[in-house]
C-alpha cells in the first residue's frame, strides 16, 4: 500500500476539561488538517482501547501501537491561566513502529504531545520533508503528574534531518538563547506568540508576522493546525511567506 501524502506522528489522546472529554493531539490535529486541505492523511500513534477511534475521519489511516492506557490530560483552566495533569500515558513511539510502506511518505511531521516520540523516528523518513512541532520535547511530568516545561538539547541528526521547527514562546520560555541557536540551523523555523502573532525564521533570519484579526473560538490544537497548514504549504511552492 502507498504510503499517506502527509503522516504525523505522536500520541492521540484524551483531554478532560471537567466532566468533558474530547479527543485530542497534536498528531490527530494536525492530520484531520492535513485531510482537510486534500492530502491523504496518516497517524502513527500509540493508545489504548479507550480512544474513540470513531470519531476520526475514516479517510485518515491510523496506524497504532498498542497500549494499556490511552495518554490523558486534565485541562484546568482559571481565567487566562492555564495548568494540565497527565496521569497516564501510552508507550513511546520509536523507529520500530515505523511501518515500512510508509517509509516512503513525501511529508513528515513529528508531534510529541509529551516526550511520547523518539527523534531517531525522523531517520526512518529518509526522503520526506520532515518537520517538528517540538512543544511535547520540551514538557515534563512532576511527582504530583503536572506538566511542567523543562530544558531540551535537541539531537543534531535531528537538527540535520529537519526542514521547518516549531515552537511557541512559551515552550522556550528560559530557553531563548538555546533556541536561536537551533534555528540557525534550519531552513525554516516559527516561533508562536498567540495574539502577538510570530517569529519566522528563515535561514537564520528572523522576520516578526503580524497576527490577522480573528475572533478565538477554542485554542485548544491552533498551533498543530498551524504547523500542518504551513508545512504543506511550504512543500508545494517552497516559499515560506505564502
Amino acid at each position: 500500500m502507498a504510503a499517506p501524502d502527509f503522516v504525523a506522528v505522536g500520541h492521540v489522546t484524551l483531554d478532560h476539561f471537567g466532566n468533558d472529554v474530547r479527543p485530542g493531539g497534536a498528531a490527530l490535529f494536525a492530520a484531520v488538517t492535513a485531510h482537510r486541505l486534500g492530502l491523504s492523511a496518516g497517524i502513527l500513534t500509540s493508545h489504548g482501547d479507550d480512544f474513540p477511534l470513531e470519531l476520526v475521519p475514516p479517510q485518515i489511516e491510523v496506524v497504532t501501537v498498542d497500549a494499556p492506557h490511552t495518554t490523558v490530560f486534565e485541562h484546568h483552566i482559571d481565567g487566562s491561566h492555564r495548568t494540565m495533569r497527565r496521569p497516564i500515558a501510552a508507550r513511546t513511539l520509536t523507529p520500530a513502529d515505523v511501518p515500512d510502506d510508509w517509509r516512503e511518505a513525501p511529508l513528515v511531521l513529528l508531534a510529541p504531545v509529551l516526550d511520547d516520540v523518539d527523534p531517531a523516528i525522523g531517520d526512518m523518513f529518509s526522503d520526506a520533508t520532515l518537520a517538528a512541532a517540538g512543544q511535547g520535547w520540551l514538557r515534563a511530568v512532576g511527582r504530583d503528574g503536572e506538566v511542567r516545561s523543562r530544558r531540551w538539547e535537541p539531537p543534531r541528526r535531528l537538527l540535520g534531518r529537519l526542514q521547518g521547527l516549531f515552537l511557541s514562546d512559551e515552550d522556550v520560555l528560559g530557553q531563548e538563547a538555546q533556541m536561536l541557536e537551533w534555528l540557525q540551523r534550519l531552513p525554516v523555523g516559527i516561533v508562536t506568540a498567540g495574539e502577538a502573532g510570530a517569529l519566522l525564521y528563515v535561514n537564520g533570519e528572523r522576520y516578526e508576522i503580524r497576527p490577522r484579526p480573528a475572533r478565538e473560538v477554542d485554542p485548544t490544537g491552533a498551533g498543530d493546525v498551524f504547523a500542518a497548514a504551513f508545512l504543506i504549504g511550504y512543500q508545494f511552492d517552497g516559499d515560506p511567506w505564502q
